[in-house]
């Protein structure tokens, strides 16, 4: 039996935690999926036949799945479970390109850095902010991907010039200070700039030393404060306005960068008698 829960989905991306209980040894009727898929095994052990090529996979070998690509599984060891990740062609051609040479299909080595990157991004999504912290651990995951596919240079992998990343890095912070309707998620944002949402995750480290989440959690948390000083009595109406999944979203954001919850703010930033 398979069952697939949802982690975290947006239009360009699916994030799903798939657990498989069959134990057989035999292999399963060909399946194909539409779009591109990168797999990472969490536990257990499981084989996949594609293209005439079978490969056992464990946590230390995930793989790559090609739109269209036929694929059989067998689980001669018992169960297992995964975390399977689904993107649309235009989000995957923004890190992998559509001429030239390619990623290839198949496995590829999940090294202990790419393994923490699986689990961070498992974390992000607990977190809740799918539009930025998830959106940015995913792409990064999926550029390393990339990366270890590619048979030869891909937007991934550019480097662009410094000139470039201050640039983009402006017209950015602009718009995310104008509370721009873009500027809600990192792929939005991207499409107002004209960038890939990699180009425009990467520049903000290299510019200004902080993620772009983070960059944007300060902006934010700014606003956050100015209406708590000013005395705003519903926490919940400030994360709305804010763009925070909910008051629980915004109280763990406040608690973490300022070591107080929304209402301790408040209490500090009141006048004094």
């Amino acid at each position: 039996m398979i069952t697939a829960e949802p982690v975290a989905a947006r239009p360009d991306f699916d994030i799903s935690a798939v657990a498989c209980r069959n134990d057989h040894t035999r292999w399963s009727p060909p399946e194909a999926h539409r779009g591109h898929r990168v797999v990472l095994v969490r536990h257990g052990r499981f084989r996949r036949r594609a293209a005439g090529v079978a490969a056992d996979l464990d946590p230390s070998l995930g793989y790559l799945g090609a739109p269209g690509e036929e694929e059989s599984f067998a689980h001669p060891s018992g169960g297992d479970r995964c975390t399977s990740i689904s993107v649309t062609p235009a989000l995957w051609r923004s890190l992998a390109g559509d001429g030239g040479p390619g990623p290839n299909s198949g496995p590829f080595y999940v090294d202990p850095p790419l393994g923490l990157a699986h689990r961070r991004l498992l974390a992000s999504a607990r977190a809740g902010d799918v539009d930025y912290a998830v959106t940015e651990q995913l792409l990064g995951l999926l550029a390393t991907t990339v990366a270890r596919t590619a048979t030869g240079p891909t937007p991934a992998t550019a480097r662009p010039t410094a000139a470039h990343d201050r640039a983009l890095v402006a017209a950015a912070r602009e718009a995310i200070a104008e509370d721009h309707p873009a500027s809600r998620t990192l792929l939005s944002l991207a499409g107002l700039l004209g960038v890939s949402p990699y180009r425009l995750s990467r520049a903000f480290p290299r510019e200004l030393g902080v993620s772009l989440t983070h960059h944007r959690h300060h902006v934010r948390i700014a606003r956050a404060l100015d209406r708590l000083q000013a005395g705003e009595p519903s926490l919940a109406a400030l994360a709305t306005d804010l763009g925070y999944a909910d008051q629980a979203h915004l109280t763990r954001t406040l608690r973490h960068h300022l070591g107080h919850t929304p209402s301790a703010v408040r209490r500090l930033l009141a006048p004094a008698p």
